[in-house]
C-alpha cells in the first residue's frame, strides 16, 4: 500500500496536508451527537460529552479501575506500564479484554454509536487501558499524535479512529489533565529520526522517537492555542487521532485517572507498518480481522441509590 503519510525519514520535519476527512458522516436529526458538536469536531478535532453516565454508573466504573490497580497479578504482565523511575502503575492495556466492566464500557452506545457517526463505518477497538497518574508522581505524557506512532509503527493506514478519554477521577487544571492543541489534526507534521527496534519498550515510559519537533509544536501553539479540557468523574473527552495532544506531570495530592478507548473503522484494519520491519505487540494494537463491536444499550450496571 502506498504510504500517504510517510514520517522518520527526512532530516526535517514538515507539515503536510490531511488527506482524509474528520468527520466521515453527514449530520441528521437522528444522530447521536448535535450538528454543533459535529462541526466543532471537524473544526477542533475535539469535543466533549457531559452527564452522559449515572452517578451509580461512574461509581461502577470506579470500582472496576480500582480493581484492575488493586490486582496486578490477575493481569497479563506485559499490559503493566510502570512510571520511568518507579514502580507505580502508569498505563494498563488491554483493559477492555482483562475486565468486563470496561468491555461493556467500550460497546456502550452512548460511546460507540457517536464513534460509528464520526468515522461513517462500524467500529472496533484498536487499543484500550487505563491511565493513572498518581499523585505527587504522576509522569508527564508529551506532546504527540497518536496516528504518527499508529501510522509508523502499527500499519494504520488511514486517519480514520478517534479516542475517548473517559474520566474516573476529577481532572482539574492542576493534576496533569489533558492538554489539547485544536485544529491541529488539519495537518499531518511529520518527526524526525529512524525508529529503534522494540521502541515500545521504552516510548510508554517516555517516548524519545516519533516526537514532533519543538519549532513545529511552537507554530501549531501560536496558531491555535492550547486548552485542557477539565471535568468530573463520567465525562468523556473525544479526539480526533491525529490531533496534538499531552499533558503535564501531577505534584499534587490528587490522582487522576481515566479510561481510554480507541475506536477504528473496520475499513482502517491495520496493513504492515510503514515505518518498522516488526510491529508492535498485540496489546498496543489489534492486528489482523477485527471483529465488529456489538453496541450494548441500557446502564452500565443495576442502578443503585447514590
Amino acid at each position: 500500500m502506498k504510504d500517504i503519510y510517510p514520517s522518520r525519514h527526512a532530516a526535517e520535519a514538515e507539515m503536510r496536508p490531511r488527506q482524509d476527512p474528520v468527520v466521515h458522516s453527514p449530520w441528521s436529526n437522528d444522530a447521536p451527537i448535535s450538528a454543533a458538536q459535529a462541526v466543532q469536531f471537524d473544526r477542533d478535532g475535539y469535543i466533549v460529552l457531559d452527564d452522559l453516565f449515572s452517578n451509580a454508573e461512574i461509581a461502577f466504573l470506579q470500582r472496576a479501575a480500582g480493581k484492575l490497580l488493586g490486582d496486578p497479578a490477575s493481569l497479563d504482565d506485559e499490559t503493566i506500564v510502570t512510571e520511568p523511575q518507579g514502580k507505580e502503575v502508569r498505563s494498563i492495556f488491554e483493559i477492555h479484554r482483562q475486565n468486563e466492566t470496561m468491555a461493556r464500557l467500550a460497546a456502550d452506545s452512548r460511546l460507540a454509536d457517536v464513534a460509528r457517526f464520526l468515522l461513517g463505518d462500524e467500529v472496533y477497538i484498536h487499543q484500550s487501558r487505563l491511565n493513572y497518574k498518581p499523585g505527587f508522581k504522576g509522569r508527564e505524557f508529551y506532546w504527540h499524535s497518536d496516528f504518527e506512532t499508529w501510522h509508523v509503527e502499527d500499519g494504520m493506514p488511514r486517519m480514520r479512529a478517534l479516542s475517548m478519554s473517559i474520566l474516573l477521577a476529577e481532572n482539574t487544571p492542576h493534576n496533569g489533565p489533558l492538554m489539547l492543541i485544536p485544529g491541529s489534526h488539519h495537518v499531518y507534521l511529520t518527526c524526525i529520526g529512524e525508529t529503534p527496534d522494540d521502541h515500545y519498550l521504552s516510548s510508554l515510559k517516555k517516548q524519545e522517537y516519533g516526537v514532533p519537533d519543538e519549532d513545529s509544536l511552537t507554530q501549531l501553539a501560536h496558531e491555535h492555542g492550547i486548552v485542557a479540557p477539565t471535568g468530573k468523574p463520567g465525562t468523556v473527552i473525544l479526539f480526533d487521532c491525529n490531533l496534538m495532544h499531552g499533558s503535564n506531570g501531577n505534584i499534587t495530592p490528587f490522582p487522576r485517572a481515566n479510561a481510554f478507548l480507541v475506536y477504528n473503522a473496520v475499513s482502517n484494519r491495520l496493513e504492515q507498518p510503514f515505518g518498522v520491519a516488526t510491529p508492535r505487540p498485540w496489546f498496543l494494537a489489534h492486528r489482523g480481522d477485527p471483529r465488529v463491536l456489538r453496541v450494548e444499550r441500557g446502564p452500565l450496571a443495576d442502578p443503585v441509590p447514590a
